[in-house]
């Protein structure tokens, strides 16, 4: 009679291992097809849920008022030449035809209407016109003979897919403009960057997963040469990877620039499933028939991982509660990973042993004394026994130790800063961010704050003057500030100087300003903007500034029935900073409580349960020291590393208890059975631990310092996971064994 699905799959598999084969194949094929529905994803989606009253006010305020520009940065030896200004006036001509672009703006336009609505042809006609332009006008789109930057500017609530077509029209239209020689145009502006940001993922992407892969087949080569058919486990993950991409082109899941730093990890994770099953089987092989050894591997392996990759799937679950859409998205691509690898891994090494008639390899000695002899794995294995019994000896002083860095981390991690600037995350030497610079230092900052002012008539007497009077407040009283626009400016405009007094006054100069300017600045008479022009700041810095400017607005309210909020990416990036602080804290505290409340549910022992946490609550802290020692700021990505942890370092913990308590349950008194334990599971866990270290690496040659930072803190978080599972868990382990069963086992002191 068979009692669990495991007994089962040993069943199905030990029978009829080629149609199993078979199935895992068509699986592979149907998720290579699935491959190919992924898309990459950037942008403000990414870091805020539109779905929250924040996301929802810059979802509104984009769709009405916001108008992304793309600029054109042409150079050349001499870009007032004639025969450059009639290129970008032709080039210009045929940018404005395109779909999406309501404006384009460039030194061509301002010399036609110096010249009378005719372009100069002559150097001494760009001469005449060029001392009619107000100085800082010229040097704003001519900062120098070398360089002169247009301006496109495209409709409001452009979609970011829509964003892309128009960048790609452009390069195109550029590349087929024939520019006279020496004459170089680049596209550059927001657009642009996130464009080949988007590119640069899919690159990065690509390069990490092949770099992982490589170091995996290293590290398996080196660390798992004591097992036959040792890269068994590399094609494995390999798989498990391809089915992970093909789900979430099913599922039409996106890949953002944080979950790229997903598949590395899943590399490293999912490799520990594949060797766990490895080794487990080649021990078992060792001493019962094969079939038996498959039955054996699956019955007794199969629960105890499967606990472990469920406690790391809470901590990825964890992830979830985290106010940032990004950091969610790499928690789902972690747990549909780790579900897959898994899958892959119970199913696939003893179909494959049995097809390939698996004989474990010869020991390297049958003399125990003669350590000469023996093949490296087993000094380590014996190495493991020796120092898990003098851990569980000297249990309380080590503990207390492991203890005091952990608290000292714990405090330590408060001081790390939190970096939300974009640009930092990418390469510095990519071009986009590169021609950014050029436009920042030319034409001054481009970021501004917008307030989104919302009532039953935002174009009353009374409302007009309150933002006239707030512009001036914020204005005189923010060094940040450089300038601000709204409606008001341009009623007073039209009305020689001065606010129109009356609702008739207003209506009537409205009528005189143009109608693209009331479209940028008013949405109706329920919605309007005012746009505040600031200078390029540190994240602390705008958050800074941000609660101060609500404050104000707190203090100086607008009318009755009117409201006013901030709101565009400025304000998004500088609020981010406090979503990934109390997301990192929240994540963690979260992971822990899931983790807990899993084991407690498998285990029904508030002891055992709490034994595999206690290691795990020490490496967090672990974790928060080294960055603050490195130097390494939180981001989107580093914000997942507490849980992360918790999930990663609970999958060592778990499979150290379980084998302990397995050893435990054939009579064996406690500290031999710690010894035994640690020694038969703490090598295979260290070689798994150290492939996923190689597996980690690989984030650390990524190009984006947001993924590369993140690659340096895991590689530590894994070293300290399996320094928790060797060293801590055995001390633990002998302390809860003591209190559970005060009249067994050993005392310290005593010989086993």
């Amino acid at each position: 009679m068979l009692h669990s699905p495991y007994e089962m799959l040993a069943e199905v598999i030990n029978k009829k291992p080629i149609i199993v084969l078979a199935v895992i194949i068509g699986v592979v094929v149907a998720a290579l097809y699935g491959m190919t529905f992924v898309s990459m994803e950037t942008g403000s989606d990414t870091y805020l849920d539109k779905d929250t009253e924040q996301g929802m006010l810059l979802d509104k305020y984009t769709n009405t008022f916001q108008s992304d520009s793309i600029m054109l940065l042409v150079e050349s030896d001499d870009v007032l030449n004639p025969d450059v200004l009639a290129y970008m006036d032709r080039l210009q001509g045929e940018v404005a035809t395109q779909r999406y672009i309501s404006g384009v703006t460039s030194i061509v336009d301002l010399f036609r209407q110096i010249n009378g609505g005719e372009l100069p042809s002559s150097y001494a006609d760009i001469k005449s016109a060029k001392q009619d332009i107000p100085p800082e006008i010229l040097d704003r789109y001519v900062p120098s003979n070398l360089m002169t930057i247009g301006v496109i500017t495209l409709d409001p609530g452009l979609s970011q897919e829509s964003q892309m077509t128009v960048v790609d029209n452009l390069e195109s239209i550029i590349s087929l403009s024939n520019p006279p020689p020496g004459v170089n145009v680049v596209v550059t502006g927001n657009p642009a960057f996130q464009k080949q940001m988007m590119d640069e993922m899919g690159v990065s992407m690509g390069t990490l997963i092949l770099a992982a892969m490589i170091l995996m087949v290293i590290a398996v080569g080196l660390l798992f040469s004591h097992v036959r058919y040792r890269f068994l486990s590399v094609a494995i993950v390999a798989a498990g990877l391809i089915l992970t991409f093909g789900i979430m082109g099913y599922a039409n899941l996106q890949i953002n620039m944080v979950a790229i730093g997903a598949f590395p990890v899943l590399i490293g994770i999912g490799i520990d499933y594949a060797i766990q099953f490895h080794a487990r089987l080649d021990e078992e092989a060792r001493r019962s028939p094969l079939p038996q050894a498959i039955k054996t591997t699956i019955t007794r392996s199969g629960p105890s991982i499967l606990y472990a990759m469920l406690s790391t799937s809470m901590g990825f679950l964890a992830m979830q509660v985290s106010p940032v859409p990004m950091i969610g998205g790499f928690g789902v691509v972690c747990m549909i990973g780790v579900v897959c690898c898994y899958l892959m891994a119970l199913v696939t090494v003893p179909t494959m042993a049995l097809l390939l008639k698996y004989k474990p390899k010869a020991n390297g000695s049958s003399d125990p004394g003669n350590s000469a002899g023996k093949h490296k794995i087993e000094l380590y294995t014996e190495f493991l026994g020796r120092v898990a019994e003098k851990v569980a000896r000297n249990a309380v002083p080590i503990l207390i130790i492991c203890a005091l860095v952990a608290f000292i981390g714990f405090q330590t991690d408060g001081e790390i800063p939190i970096n939300t600037d974009e640009e930092t995350f990418v390469p510095s030497d990519m071009p986009a961010v590169i021609n950014l610079k050029k436009v920042s230092r030319t034409m001054g900052s481009t970021s501004s704050l917008p307030i989104f002012v919302r009532g039953d008539n935002v174009i009353s007497a009374d409302n007009i003057e309150w933002m006239q009077q707030f512009q001036n407040y914020e204005e005189s009283h923010n060094s940040k500030i450089t300038g601000s626009t709204s409606i008001a400016d341009y009623l007073a405009q039209y009305n020689g100087g001065i606010l129109p007094a009356s609702d008739h006054e207003i209506q009537t100069v409205l009528e005189q300003v143009p109608e693209e300017t009331r479209e940028r600045y008013l949405g109706g008479p329920s919605e309007a903007v005012i746009e505040f022009s600031t200078v390029d700041m540190e994240s602390e810095v705008a958050l800074s500034m941000v609660e101060n400017m609500k404050q104000d607005l707190a203090w100086n309210q607008p009318p009755p029935g009117v409201s006013a909020s901030i709101t565009g990416m400025s304000e998004m990036f500088a609020d981010l900073i406090e979503k990934i602080a109390q997301g990192k804290i929240r994540m963690t505290i979260t992971a822990f409580g899931l983790i807990f409340l899993f084991l407690l549910l498998v285990y029904r022992k508030l002891g055992k349960a709490a034994t595999p946490v206690i290691p795990i609550m020490m490496i967090v802290g672990w974790n928060g020291l080294i960055m603050y020692i490195l130097g390494i700021d939180y981001t989107p990505l580093t914000a997942v590393l507490g849980s992360m942890t918790i999930g990663v370092a609970s999958e060592y913990t778990i499979l150290i208890m379980e084998r302990v308590y397995e050893e435990r349950s054939h009579g064996q008194d406690l500290i031999p059975a710690i010894q035994h334990g640690v020694q038969q599971i703490g090598t295979a866990i260290t070689v798994s631990g150290m492939t996923t270290v190689f597996g980690f690496a690989a984030l650390m040659l990524s190009t984006f310092n947001i993924v590369s930072n993140f690659g340096v803190v895991t590689v530590i978080t894994v070293a300290f996971s399996l320094v928790g599972a060797i060293v801590v868990m055995p001390a633990i382990l002998f302390l809860v064994g003591r209190f559970e069963h005060p009249e067994r086992g050993d005392l310290p002191g005593t010989n086993p």
